[in-house]
Parts: C-alpha cells; structure tokens; sequence
C-alpha cells in the first residue's frame, strides 16, 4: 500500500533539516534570560509524515528529547498529529489547518491546564513559516475567561548540511 500524496504533504518539507532552535521566555517572565539553544533533526517519513527529533536543557539544568509526528489527512482535509517529551506524560494530539496565506499552521489541542490542577484545557501550537531557513513555533492555551495565553515561542533557524 502506498499513501497518496496531495499538495499538503509537500508543504511538510520545508520543515525537513536541522535546526538550531531558542526559547524566548514568556512574556510575563521580563526580563529573565533565554534557555540555551536546543537542535531538532526533522525528516521525512515516506513523504507523508515530518518525524522531527529536538533536544536540550531545561531550565533546571536536565536534558529532555522531545518527538513531534506531523502529517496530513487527505480524507478529513486537516494537519494532524502527535507530541511527546520525555518531561512530561501528557500526549499531544493534533489537528489542525492551514492559513490562507499558506505560511501559518495552527494545530489544535488539550492539554493539561497548568493554572487549574486535575483540568484539561484547549491548546493552539502554531508553526509560523518566515523564510526557507527561519520559522517561529508557539503555543497559547485558552483561559478560564475564553481568552487565549501564550505560553510558549521558539525561534527555528535552519543550520547548514555538513
């Protein structure tokens, strides 16, 4: 069996290479300093899929690998896919479209909600597409009032083929 490829999937390869990729601290943290940069390693799997790799030190000083599946569902007509990190349990699944302009990706999720312990809240994780070797990740959860928080941005710098 072979998966058959639409347009959708090809936008998946510009996100194949290696990376050099920084945190910013959120906003409300001031003037608080960057994390270190962390490396992601992202490859095609079959054409259908991105499997991208990143690790890195945590602020706390420990290392941590985190592994995003990403693909694209011909029949439901959305992005989907999942996430893991060795520093957390919770599984992140995907879904989601891409803007009209064809550069921003919004992927759709519930994760745990952070502020109010034992709930689940909704998730945006958003792939921002600036140029062939730079894009810009960043996450937002919905707050209890219906407002969106952004809790998480990292900046993508493509690094050169050895």
């Amino acid at each position: 069996m072979k998966a058959d490829l639409v347009e959708e999937h090809r936008w998946l390869e510009q996100l194949v290479g290696t990376w050099r990729v920084t945190f910013g601290p959120p906003p409300e943290a001031g003037k608080q300093k960057p994390s270190p940069a962390w490396q992601d390693e992202a490859r095609l799997l079959g054409g259908a899929w991105i499997i991208s790799e990143m690790t890195g030190t945590m602020p706390d000083g420990s290392t941590a690998t985190n592994i995003l599946a990403l693909g694209y569902d011909p029949a439901r007509k959305r992005y989907v896919g999942s996430f893991v990190s060795s520093a957390m349990t919770h599984l992140w699944v995907y879904e989601g479209t891409l803007d009209e302009t064809g550069k921003i990706l919004t992927l759709d999720c519930e994760g745990p909600d952070f502020e109010a312990g034992g709930k689940t809240t909704h998730y945006q994780d958003i792939i921002t597409i600036e140029d062939a070797d730079s894009r810009i990740f960043s996450s937002r959860m919905r707050a209890s009032d219906g407002s969106w928080k952004q809790v998480m941005s990292c900046r993508y710098t493509r690094l050169p083929a050895p």
